[in-house]
């Protein structure tokens, strides 16, 4: 039997995949990063009450299967994962201090 979750009106087992793709398919996520990646994606993961269920991080882009509660659309969790994971990773792996807007 599937391992169905339950809220108070409905049963679910809603899984997405979804690929996150960097700009331009830069080749950034190597060694390091790539690990650090990972637990920053978790990280939002749990803020949302969203299950990583499995994940992989190729040179150039990275494959999540999410299981996404029915209180949240599946393009809210995806552009929320993906603008903040953005902030995160230009303010703690590059250093950058500031807004992302108007860099070049």
């Amino acid at each position: 039997m599937k391992d169905w979750r339950s809220m108070a009106h409905v049963r679910w087992d809603c899984k997405y995949h979804i690929v996150l793709v960097p700009k331009y398919r830069k080749k950034v996520f190597f060694g390091k990063q790539r690990k650090r990646i990972g637990e920053i994606l978790r990280e939002l993961c749990r803020q949302k009450e969203v299950e990583l269920v499995e994940g992989n991080a190729a040179s150039d882009h990275i494959h999540m299967l999410l299981s996404v509660p029915p209180k949240f659309s599946i393009a809210m969790v995806a552009g929320y994962l993906k603008g903040k994971s953005a902030i995160r990773i230009n303010r703690e792996l590059e250093r950058v201090k500031g807004s992302l807007v108007g860099r070049s």
